[in-house]
């Protein structure tokens, strides 16, 4: 797989661009380090977190992964914004293999 990276500033914040395979990815991490430039990581897991993020991925996959587990994601969606809910990438990569 052969990545390019282009870096864009947006208000003052350097983004990266991942192009790999004909797809484009966008830092999460670069964006979330404009709010807290310290822990961006805690910014992206408060943000996976939250119901209404999760309820956009999983649309998401639902429109664009023929084989997104529906059932698997439902379980973990309804404990979303708990305060004993964690999520993070490496969960969600995981879970929809």
């Amino acid at each position: 797989m052969a990545k390019k990276t282009k870096k864009i500033n947006v208000s003052g914040t350097e983004i990266s661009l991942i192009q790999a395979d004909m797809e484009e990815f966008v830092s999460l991490t670069d964006i979330a380090k404009h709010k807290n430039p310290e822990a961006p990581a805690d910014i992206v897991k408060n943000w996976l977190r939250n119901k209404n993020t999760l309820e956009l991925l999983g649309l998401w996959e639902k429109l664009n992964n023929p084989d997104f587990k529906l059932v698997e994601f439902d379980q973990f969606k309804t404990e979303s914004g708990l305060n004993h809910f964690v999520q993070s990438i490496k969960q969600l990569k995981m879970e929809n293999k």
